[in-house]
């Protein structure tokens, strides 16, 4: 492996590395490089470390959130269909019958 001399910085080309990475293993110029926890350390990888992680629930909550999802899906599919079955009753009997078209009530 060649000394730390003999590189060149990974993001400006014609700059000497000063440093590397103890991360990715890159070599990096004075500009490229930070001091973080005693330890001078890449701003991509500086970037990854800070970087919060998602927060992560408990299977149970996932569970519960889950059932209640279905649970509201299965009420709103309900008031759906009961509101048009609701309309279809209030059809009166005669449509259903044909004889609301044997009236000819176009002719009134």
């Amino acid at each position: 492996m060649a000394s730390l001399h003999h590189q060149v910085c990974l993001n400006h080309h014609a700059r000497e590395a000063v440093a590397k990475c103890p991360d990715c293993g890159h070599f990096y110029c004075r500009e490229c490089i930070a001091e973080h926890d005693d330890r001078v350390i890449c701003a991509a990888c500086l970037r990854k470390m800070l970087k919060p992680e998602p927060a992560r629930h408990s299977p149970l909550f996932t569970w519960l959130a889950r059932a209640a999802a279905f649970g509201f899906s299965v009420m709103i599919g309900w008031i759906a269909y009961y509101s048009v079955a609701k309309i279809l009753f209030s059809i009166p009997t005669s449509f259903h019958d044909g004889t609301l078209w044997q009236k000819g009530f176009l002719d009134q």
